[in-house]
């Protein structure tokens, strides 16, 4: 059951399937996120969330299918082209140049959205006033400024969270995909992460979203999209969803009623 695309949709796939061997990883899947929007995709361990961001944003080929962004079939492009065309990710454990500093980081990841610029980022990181205002940006924006002279692999596990997200977004992303940005999280850092990406709703971005915790899915979603052994078992609204009796015998049991996660 999914939602038919419409005419604000940005990220379309259709019929996407990922084969390992004889194993399907993801199998005929569909999903449509829409411009402005927060879409979830949860399900159980192995249900193949991770797989299918890994096919949209490609860092792994479909096997089958077709993946649009505004229309124009990315599914044949290589990940760093797909960067380019406007879909950026952050990943379930973290990603950092751990011995650069915070704000080094940023540089290299501004810069790096130009292939040609990314294979001068040593150089290019410091001579390049657009990248360095990226930077300042996003240090400012993602309330990392008061660390940007420390190496990255001295934060808390809340601010190297955050300077990921920060990396994504330096790719300017159309659509912004975030695999378990709260993984690991204490409860402030979780409470700010949520804010953040809510935030960026309201600056017109689109997030797809893996998350585990289902306080933030529901309170945050537009649309949630529930998988279940590599297939779309449901989409719908947080409160379709919560109440949908297939999600609840599925695996989530009490955790979309409110119970603990």
């Amino acid at each position: 059951m999914n939602a038919h695309a419409s005419n604000d949709t940005l990220l379309r796939a259709r019929a996407v399937t990922k084969k390992y061997g004889d194993f399907t990883a993801v199998s005929g899947v569909d999903l449509n996120v829409r411009k402005g929007t927060i879409h979830s995709v949860i399900g159980p361990n192995g249900a193949g969330k991770t797989t299918l961001f890994h096919t949209l944003t490609g860092s792994v080929p479909i096997t089958s299918g077709s993946i649009e962004l505004e229309g124009q079939e990315v599914s044949n492009l290589p990940g760093h082209r797909r960067v380019q065309r406007g879909l950026s990710r952050s990943f379930q454990v973290t990603s950092l140049f751990q011995n650069l500093t915070v704000a080094e980081n940023l540089r290299i990841a501004a810069q790096g959205r130009a292939p040609w610029a990314a294979l001068k980022a040593w150089r290019m990181a410091k001579t390049t006033d657009a990248a360095c205002l990226m930077a300042d940006a996003l240090l400012e924006r993602f309330n990392l400024i008061h660390v940007a002279g420390r190496a990255a692999g001295l934060l808390s596990h809340g601010q190297q969270r955050r300077l990921e997200v920060a990396m994504a977004m330096s790719a300017r992303p159309k659509v912004l995909f975030l695999d378990e940005p709260t993984s690991g999280m204490g409860v402030d850092d979780i409470n700010e992460m949520k804010e953040l990406i809510h935030s960026l709703k309201g600056e017109g971005y689109s997030v797809l979203l893996i998350e585990h915790n289902m306080d933030i899915v529901m309170s945050i979603s537009d649309t949630i999209t529930v998988m279940q052994l590599g297939k779309v078992l449901v989409e719908g609204a947080p409160a379709m969803i919560r109440n949908d009796e297939r999600v609840r015998t599925a695996y989530l049991g009490n955790m979309i009623t409110g119970g603990k996660n």
